[in-house]
């Protein structure tokens, strides 16, 4: 394997690092700021004490990641249209996490009337979210047919059901006020994860010819 697709593959395994490390930096620079109750979000929200550099330590260099993975993958796998569909979704991602910090949310995140900014800040959420989960679904068919390994698509499989689990648990945390901040960080977690299995699997994993063309 090449040093640029070692390199690109890699950038995956930072992600979840990258993630962790910002948001925890932001939110110690946010007096009062709570992680199981307020989304990641809040952290570059409209008048937070964050807004103005918090996308340019999360939002954004997450973004290059996910674009440097996105092209690591289609290096790795392009004998699979699966799997480019797979990194074009991770793309995708990559381009909702710009959105989510060019477009800020509005204070609270959670507005009566949400502004032009909320709104698109919403809809690069919910691309953020499809995206990821749709790309997670393709290897939970692709781990063992493609990889040769049946614990990613094990794994995969799993964090789909969680994602979808957890987004449920998103959606009943918002109305009642309770640990919405938890729920995101394990829906969001898992799926960072899943990313760092899925670079580590394709560092180390050779393709199997005998049944690449069986998902082309």
């Amino acid at each position: 394997m090449k040093t640029l697709d070692r390199l690109l593959l890699g950038s995956g395994l930072l992600i979840p690092l990258w993630l962790l490390a910002g948001v925890w930096l932001t939110a110690h620079a946010y007096p009062g700021y709570d992680h199981l109750q307020q989304a990641m979000s809040q952290l570059g929200a409209a008048g937070s004490p964050t807004q103005h550099w918090s996308p340019w330590v999360n939002n954004f260099p997450l973004a290059v990641l996910f674009a440097l993975f996105a092209w690591g993958l289609a290096r790795r796998w392009r004998g699979s249209k699966l799997a480019l569909l797979s990194a074009g979704l991770v793309l995708l991602h990559g381009i909702g996490s710009l959105g989510t910090g060019w477009f800020p949310c509005d204070q609270g995140c959670a507005p009566a009337q949400p502004s032009t900014s909320q709104q698109l800040h919403n809809l690069s959420g919910l691309l953020m979210f499809l995206s990821l989960t749709l790309a997670n679904g393709l290897w939970a068919w692709l781990g063992s047919r493609l990889a040769g390994s049946r614990a990613l698509a094990l794994f995969s499989l799993g964090c789909v059901v969680l994602a979808i689990a957890t987004v449920a648990l998103m959606g009943q945390a918002a109305q009642s006020g309770q640990l919405f901040g938890l729920y995101q960080r394990l829906n969001y977690g898992v799926s960072v994860l899943w990313i760092a299995s899925l670079a580590w699997t394709s560092l180390r994993k050779p393709a199997a010819p005998a049944l690449r063309m069986a998902v082309i």
